[in-house]
């Protein structure tokens, strides 16, 4: 392997390489952010919700999670676009916000399940709507034991943006393929790209990480 050579085309393509890190992160974090929201909603709706709203919402968990990333992807893409038009970074971002909502979801409702049921009649004792009890009480406690799944997801969802290539997401595999194409230098550009996914992902956990230690109970 010339490392001199190597160095002087990722130099050569450092700003392809940046558009495709920032897009990877971009298309990742709005992805993590609705789908973190929608999630609270999906494990509300399996939790306290009426039996035909559970009936529904299960029906939806069960089958996003049961669907291969790659097929919802490609499913957005060309299914939704055929009722509304739609570009690859907006059908990519449904994609991945329906697949982080169902993780959310799930790993939410059983934080909130594992709750003592105390804790929901100590808030109606004191006055509590439902809506007060669930943002003072419920909520910061259910999703602290969630965090740990929430890291992982977060995680999970940076890795699948790769597949958004396929639909013509210019992130970074799909930018480490054109450079490829242009440097025939496959093995070293693609540990690169790995080595940049990686980075990204540890960076994810070790903030999660820290972010855990700060909000959990004193022992």
């Amino acid at each position: 392997m010339d490392l001199a050579r190597f160095f002087s085309d990722i130099w050569i393509a450092r700003y392809a390489l940046m558009e495709g890190v920032g897009m990877t992160l971009a298309i990742s974090g709005i992805a993590i952010v609705l789908g973190t929201l929608l999630g609270i909603g999906v494990a509300l709706s399996l939790v306290y919700g009426g039996r035909i709203q559970r009936f529904f919402t299960r029906i939806f968990l069960e089958y996003v999670r049961g669907t291969p990333v790659f097929v919802l992807i490609l499913a957005c893409y060309y299914l939704l676009s055929g009722v509304i038009q739609l570009t690859p970074f907006q059908a990519g971002l449904i994609a991945l916000t329906v697949f982080c909502s169902s993780h959310v979801g799930e790993n939410l409702r059983g934080a909130l399940l594992a709750l003592p049921k105390g804790q929901t009649e100590a808030g109606k004792a004191i006055g509590l709507t439902f809506r007060q009890n669930f943002i003072y009480v419920l909520a910061p406690q259910a999703l602290r034991q969630a965090l740990p799944a929430w890291i992982n997801t977060a995680a999970e969802l940076v890795k699948a943006s790769t597949l958004l290539a396929v639909i013509g997401v210019v992130e970074l595999m799909l930018t480490t393929r054109q450079i490829i194409a242009i440097k025939p230098r496959p093995l070293e550009f693609y540990f690169l790209a790995g080595l940049i996914y990686f980075l990204i992902c540890f960076s994810i956990e070790r903030l999660g990480r820290a972010v855990e230690r700060r909000v959990a109970l004193p022992s």
